[in-house]
């Protein structure tokens, strides 16, 4: 192999190292007790058995969170996030899947959703699923903005 080639192949592998590096530090804990933030910050959100992977997650002010919600369930599910105003327009489940609007994602049985939210003032938010009994069942959480 000549040096150009041997080259190449160490700058491929300095930059796939590098950016893997990036990619693993970026995804942020939601069990962790520090606040995350502020700026964007990815968050991994696991349902199974009907359950979200975490009940509180702690965000500082001027947090924009990307959720990626991962539904290892065989049924579908949502994820819905914002104040009391959001939760009691989805509260009775009537909406089977959600267009892309911020803190709303509906994700199918064995596949992953994307939505992002930005926290910009201090406070608590509810995230839940609102569809039929998954509330009941267990299916919600909090995100507390610290004010600093």
């Amino acid at each position: 192999m000549s040096w150009i080639a041997r080259s190449a192949v160490a700058v491929a592998a300095a930059v796939v190292t590098a950016l893997g590096a990036y990619a693993a530090g970026d995804a942020a804990r939601a069990d962790t007790p520090r606040a995350l933030g502020p700026g964007l910050v990815t968050v991994d959100v696991h349902i199974h058995y009907s359950h979200f992977s975490f009940s509180t997650l702690r965000v500082h002010t001027g947090t924009t969170v990307r959720f990626l919600v991962h539904n290892d369930d065989p049924i579908h599910h949502e994820l819905i996030v914002g104040d009391a105003s959001v939760h009691a327009r989805h509260e009775h489940g009537t909406e089977s899947t959600h267009p892309p609007i911020p803190g709303e994602v509906s994700v199918a049985p064995n596949d992953i959703g994307e939505t992002f939210y930005v926290f910009d003032q201090p406070g608590r938010f509810m995230f839940a699923c609102h569809l039929p009994g998954h509330f009941a069942y267990g299916m919600h959480g909090w995100v507390v903005v610290d004010g600093s």
